[in-house]
């Protein structure tokens, strides 16, 4: 190996080092929370709120990614290049090739990345470009469209209170998609997998898990939180920001 080759896998070796590296810790909570039994479920939220907004071209690049990501890595990052997309993702529409032409597979990708479906987080490697594959409820046009329903629409207050939104997990995701998946306190904007809940009124003070006592935040805010009054982190983050 020449000298120069040397210095290529050098560089190369680092920038591969620099882009675990800047992996955040809500992508670490990723991977330790996500759980392969909620893929029918993302893939559901996928095809009813995200599916829609794209191109068709977009959307086969977008599942493309996806499977490479989180159902064959367990995380958000993949790795893609245009030479592979333009191969083997799907046949051209025109009928003059298989292959997808480079401008159309360029236009995917941007329309992704402007969409907010994707965001390119390193340059070119062998491996081909990094890439984060968001969630619907981290894509702005999806969050819109997964505004539920009052609670009080649902059904009548005592009913609601006598439901566990704590600790079933079909109700929690209810809370976050209450709150559009932003902490509560700081206004973070989080994920099925990073978001937690925490308690308005303290457990230990005879709060309940209701809708109405919870709210959604972020890790770090919950445990800064402990059991003092909501309004003492609300003002602490506020003081933080000003």
């Amino acid at each position: 190996m020449s000298d120069t080759d040397e210095r290529i896998e050098k560089i190369r070796t680092l920038l591969g080092e620099l882009e675990r590296e800047l992996r955040t810790p809500d992508d670490r909570a990723f991977v330790r929370n996500f759980d392969a039994f909620e893929i029918p479920e993302l893939v559901s939220a996928v095809i009813r709120f995200l599916q829609p907004l794209l191109n068709p071209y977009e959307a086969a690049v977008y599942w493309h990614m996806f499977e490479l990501a989180v159902l064959r890595s367990g995380d958000q990052y993949c790795h893609v290049s245009t030479r592979g997309l333009m191969n083997g993702v799907v046949r051209s529409a025109s009928g003059q090739g298989d292959t997808l032409s480079i401008q159309t597979t360029r236009g995917a990708l941007q329309g992704l990345e402007e969409r907010g479906a994707v965001q390119r987080v390193g340059e070119p490697t062998r491996k081909g470009t990094p890439y984060r594959v968001l969630l619907p409820e981290e894509v702005p046009a999806c969050r819109e469209l997964m505004k539920p329903i009052s609670p009080a629409a649902i059904a009548p207050v005592d009913v609601v209170r006598d439901l566990d939104y704590y600790n079933v997990r079909e109700n929690r995701l209810k809370v976050f998609e209450r709150d559009g998946y932003l902490c509560k306190y700081c206004n973070k904007q989080l994920t099925r997998f990073t978001a937690t809940l925490d308690h308005i009124q303290p457990v230990s003070e005879g709060g309940d898990n209701s809708l109405t006592n919870l709210v959604t935040a972020c890790l770090h805010c919950n445990s800064r939180r402990g059991n003092r009054p909501v309004m003492d982190i609300i003002n602490e983050v506020e003081k933080g920001d000003s």
